[in-house]
């Protein structure tokens, strides 16, 4: 059996996004982890051109990175890279005007990928309080020092948890806040836990479920905080501080050779999910302790890895499977209509930055249209890249950072 598949959270296929900002002040925040400052694929930072010239976006610097589908983050200064050079993952910062490495960490990791893929990590790092922490392919978790990249501590998840290997190796990006790490470990010991940012210690553990390869957000509803996980059996909702379980849904496919990939979206007190798979997409709704369905369905928007994008009620990402081909749609968060679609897109993933998408594709292709229900507009199109691209982009002041599976390349935007 073939199974082509990317992993959101990680990621392992990937997409891109810049949009331009008309009239509107924005404040930098850099793009300090998955989906960038809020997890939600939004960027809030300096405002982007609205056309490039017709040779393209300028590029800034390139240079050759090993192996990963992990995307960079940009902190300040620093970009973070996590990739596998050799028989070692690597977290590795760059400065982000020129690409000259500044610090580098590794340690051992003898990772296979059973059905030929990249072997290097897929998860991407996440920034908190001058910290980098990340989950490599083996369920190695690691926190080090942003200024110097000094080892603070490290766990071995998969052997403290009896985690069994999965089809593509470790993926989501673990949640970081209020001075907890918390991952997606999947083990027979040990499904959800939460350990300490500072030292590494075991806070708490919840569940059962096996990992998926979707990253987890942070939410607040009626008040209180909440850890969402979209694991492999499906939809959880967590106190983050003890670890509580406070609402469940199971959202998986009947076939075993299935994946959840694509990170949950929030929207007020409405929670989006989505897989591909003969799975499909599930609104709903937080009722205190309970979730209302508002629609399921698989044919609306059906993502297989990349997470979709909302702005103004409206849903803009993926439906079908990667190795399909599938389409690029506007589908209405409400209602789950479909208010365009264009078929056998390719995959990529989308990002939302004031009234525009950036759309990465896979075969490195970036491209600029209107976040619009009417109708898809692209207004600029370039190649930035060459094929395969299947790692998340950063984007921070206007440049976005991009990588394919031997080169990591900064593009001006602004």
């Amino acid at each position: 059996m073939t199974k082509r598949c990317s992993i959101g959270g990680l990621a392992l296929v990937v997409a891109a996004w810049v949009v331009w900002v008309a009239d509107v002040t924005l404040v930098a925040q850099g793009w300090p982890q998955f989906l960038g400052p809020r997890r939600d694929g939004t960027y809030t930072g300096a405002s982007l051109a609205g056309g490039w010239p017709e040779g393209g976006p300028t590029t800034v610097w390139e240079r050759q990175v090993g192996a990963g589908f992990a995307g960079p983050v940009v902190v300040g200064d620093s970009l973070i890279l996590f990739h596998r050079v050799g028989g070692r993952e690597v977290v590795e910062a760059f400065a982000v005007g020129t690409g000259e490495s500044l610090w580098r960490y590794d340690y051992p990791t003898t990772y296979r990928d059973d059905f030929g893929f990249d072997e290097g990590p897929r998860s991407v790092p996440v920034v908190v309080d001058g910290r980098v922490f990340t989950f490599g392919a083996q369920g190695q978790l690691h926190a080090v020092d942003l200024q110097s990249g000094a080892r603070i501590w490290s766990e071995d998840t998969h052997a403290r948890y009896g985690v069994r290997k999965g089809f593509f190796g470790a993926a989501g990006s673990p949640l970081v806040e209020e001075g907890r790490v918390i991952a997606n470990v999947g083990g027979r010991d040990g499904g959800i836990v939460a350990f300490d940012a500072g030292t590494g210690a075991e806070l708490w553990t919840a569940t059962t479920d096996e990992a998926s390869y979707s990253s987890p957000v942070g939410a607040t509803f009626g008040g209180r905080r909440y850890a969402l996980f979209f694991t492999r059996t499906g939809l959880v909702g967590l106190d983050p501080e003890s670890g509580e379980v406070r609402f469940e849904k199971r959202w998986r496919s009947r076939l075993g050779a299935s994946v959840n990939a694509a990170t949950p979206l929030v929207s007020d007190d409405l929670v989006f999910i989505s897989a591909s798979y003969g799975t499909g997409a599930a609104l709903l709704r937080v009722d205190g302790a309970a979730l209302v369905d508002e629609w399921l369905g698989d044919d609306s928007m059906s993502n297989h890895y990349a997470t979709a994008v909302v702005r103004d009620g409206v849903l803009y990402g993926y439906h079908g499977r990667q190795e399909y081909s599938p389409s690029l749609r506007a589908v209405d968060l409400r209602t789950g209509a479909v208010h365009w679609s264009e078929d056998r897109f390719g995959g990529g993933t989308v990002t939302l930055a004031g009234d525009r998408l950036v759309i990465l594709r896979e075969s490195g292709e970036l491209m600029l249209a209107e976040a619009s229900p009417e109708r898809f507009a692209p207004v600029a199109r370039a190649q930035i890249l060459p094929g395969v691209v299947r790692a998340y982009p950063a984007l921070a002041d206007g440049h976005l950072y991009a990588r394919n599976t031997n080169t990591l390349v900064a593009v001006d935007l602004r």
